[in-house]
């Protein structure tokens, strides 16, 4: 166990230290590839999340206009602008933006912090719109038209798109391997992959995995590849030949016929009788019962009966009721038992009993058709129609918006207590909202905030009296939200921003730097201390530091802790925690030696007596960061959240990595001498 434990700290090492700066771990995994041909895995490259400060950005204030708005409904409607303007800030994609809502002195505004922006004003812009209520109805016949505009986009891309095709084409003609033009090409990914022959059970090749663009045989009913069919069919193409560009609905495809046969596909009606244990069976028949009421009805069976007798008597409730018709089966389509008998029977017959994973059968083919198949392979290549281009909205605007709305708010249900929300409209509001009510009974209305849905009821009824109850699943917490959204688009608050400070790119990569060499210093110097004034103790504290910053940096990246001035700060501060406990141990153990313990015992014993003033000095900051973290905002939480997961790693570097090391030490002979152990000596009063 313990050299197991050696073995996990090793790796333990190895892990943060390369995961926190990986570049030399993938750099040698790059060398031992070139030259031996593998190489382990690589380190994934993770990039630390910065803030508005190291970052460049922008820093916003808004201010709310609460004049038309009453005093008691002012901090709901700055919750549900604050809300929206959240909604929008996450539009813009930037990394860890921060929106908080300050209530002072008569002001309600809104904090923005928007780490790398590059376009401040319309940043400004587009967060600065008052919030639009919208009530809708589904669309049911969306336009797909495009615009001028979007049919000089889809024109434009399909000639590119036809050109790099007609270059594929090119090579395929000129003879390079198909299979690997497919793999290289292909964008049909269930079919660009390697083709995998496998022997059937006659110990002939045949293709089972798909692969090199291979589709197998394809008749002219397939319902996505059946058009190739019919280019063979009408241009009459010879087997092996490469056809030209095929255009279907969304994509073009380069074709390649390999060869056609004669298939017999069979229209086919069963008994299914299952048992218990049988695959998806709900039966508690045994399987003799089984067998015993299949051999029944396979003596009762004839062409006039069959059909009654499976609705009535079979167990597969997917042909059931049409009395144990499956349709036209193709070969291969069923499973192994099943497809054997089908095909080895004439038109007409019915099939002895046969068991499969699902039970008994009795199979009666009723007719067969001969088709033709037609063996294929494709590389799919790209093909920009409307669909892609012209964004189908389902929803279509009603005369209500949220200038009808009064004010939304949470009720509960006297009888179960359940949260619902309540809105109440304005008079011109309760005209519109009646009759929209009353021509979609029965319909979805969804209501929308910034094109965002809010929520989407159903109307049970027309609703005439001015206001409205939206019930549903909800939590006290999630029917808050709802209403303050609601809420954000009926109430008029503007905003407008009063403040705007950029930082640029330039200054924050340079407050990064400073940052990075105030940390490494920080480190360096209090290793240093450790192993002058301490000794060896001091030495091994210097590793288990070193342990402690790659895995609180390592920490940083797995979490995504995002990193601002103050955060670097509170993680260089934890420095001087992390050996904090070091020293409460160290000074412990000049104490034993000089009682006269010896080192191996000495040093059990310092870990020991120590630890309840390590565990509650810690316990302290940790309170004291929890506090921090919970009541402030911004870079505040920043350093507050930094020095919780420092001073968690440093306990852990602490009374873990450096006791490993120091209890090892000990025990060996020649590392014993109290001089190694005791440090600098202090000074004597007199």
């Amino acid at each position: 166990m313990k050299k197991l434990g050696g073995v996990l700290l090793v790796l333990a090492f190895l892990f943060f230290g390369s995961f926190g700066y990986p570049k030399p771990w993938n750099d040698a995994m790059a060398s031992m590839g070139k030259k031996v041909g593998f190489h382990l895995p690589y380190l994934p490259v993770i990039d630390y999340k910065l803030g508005l400060d190291l970052k460049g950005g922008a820093h916003l204030v808004y201010e709310a206009d609460m004049s038309l708005v009453p005093d008691g409904d002012r901090a709901n409607a700055l919750a549900g602008v604050r809300d929206v303007v959240e909604r929008r800030v996450n539009a813009f994609g930037v990394g860890e933006p921060i929106v908080q809502t300050i209530n002072a002195d008569g002001k309600y505004r809104i904090l923005v912090d928007l780490p790398g922006i590059t376009n401040v004003a319309k940043a400004v812009k587009d967060i600065g719109e008052t919030p639009v209520l919208e009530f809708k109805t589904p669309d049911e016949n969306p336009s797909i038209d495009p615009t001028a505009e979007q049919q000089k986009q889809i024109t434009e891309a399909q000639k590119i798109e036809r050109k790099n095709a007609l270059a594929v084409l090119d090579r395929a003609v000129k003879g390079e391997d198909f299979s690997a033009l497919a793999k290289e090409k292909s964008i049909d990914t269930s079919t660009s992959g390697t083709v995998t022959p496998v022997l059937d059970s006659s110990g002939n090749a045949s293709v089972t995995t798909l692969g090199g663009g291979y589709l197998g045989f394809v008749g002219s009913d397939d319902p996505e590849y059946g058009g190739f069919v019919d280019e063979i069919i009408k241009n009459k193409l010879r087997t092996g030949v490469i056809n030209g560009l095929y255009e279907g609905t969304s994509r073009m495809h380069i074709m390649k016929y390999f060869s056609r046969k004669d298939e017999v596909d069979a229209n086919a009606s069963h008994i299914l009788i299952t048992y218990k244990g049988a695959t998806s069976s709900t039966s508690d028949r045994t399987k003799e019962e089984a067998l015993k009421l299949i051999t029944d009805l396979k003596a009762k069976a004839t062409k006039t009966n069959f059909a009654d007798l499976a609705k009535t008597n079979s167990d597969d409730p997917g042909s059931k009721d049409q009395g144990g018709d499956l349709g036209l089966v193709k070969p291969g389509t069923m499973v192994q038992p099943f497809n054997d008998a089908l095909f080895a029977m004439k038109d007409g017959k019915f099939s002895d009993i046969v068991e499969t994973e699902f039970g008994y059968h009795l199979i009666y083919r009723v007719s067969s058709v001969k088709v033709k198949m037609y063996e294929l392979a494709h590389i799919e290549m790209p093909w920009t129609t409307a669909s892609d281009v012209v964004k189908v909205n389902p929803w279509k605007n009603t005369e209500l918006s949220g200038k009808d709305v009064k004010h939304a708010s949470v009720a509960f249900d006297p009888n179960t207590g359940a949260p619902y929300i309540v809105l109440d409209f304005n008079a011109e509001g309760t005209d519109l909202f009646g009759k929209l009510t009353a021509d979609n009974v029965g319909k979805v209305i969804g209501i929308f905030l910034d094109g965002n849905p809010v929520t989407t009821p159903t109307v049970r009824e027309a609703i005439y009296g001015g206001q409205a109850s939206i019930t549903g699943s909800y939590t006290i917490e999630e029917a808050k939200v709802t209403a303050q959204r609601l809420n954000a688009g009926a109430l008029p608050v503007p905003i407008k921003v009063v403040s705007q400070q950029t930082i640029g790119a330039t200054l924050g990569a340079v407050s990064l730097t400073k940052s990075i060499d105030a940390g490494i210093a920080g480190l360096l110097l209090v290793g240093l201390f450790m192993l002058l004034y301490y000794r060896m103790p001091g030495f091994f504290a210097g590793l288990a530091l070193l342990f402690y910053a790659g895995a609180v940096l390592t920490l940083f990246k797995l979490f995504g802790v995002t990193m601002t001035l103050s955060g670097i700060a509170g993680f260089v501060f934890s420095f001087g925690i992390a050996v904090d406990a070091n020293v409460l141990v160290f000074e412990r153990l000049k104490e034993e030696l000089r009682s006269g313990r010896d080192v191996p015992s000495s040093v059990i014993e310092a870990f020991h007596r120590a630890w309840p003033s390590i565990r509650d000095g810690n316990l302290t900051t940790l309170i004291a960061t929890a506090v921090l973290y919970s009541m402030s905002t911004g870079f505040i939480r920043g350093f507050a959240l930094t020095l919780a997961i420092g001073v968690l790693v440093s306990m852990f570097s602490s009374m873990v990595v450096t006791r490993f090391f120091m209890v090892r030490i000990a025990k060996v002979k020649a590392l014993r001498k109290p001089f190694l152990y005791l440090g600098l000596p202090r000074a004597v009063k007199k």
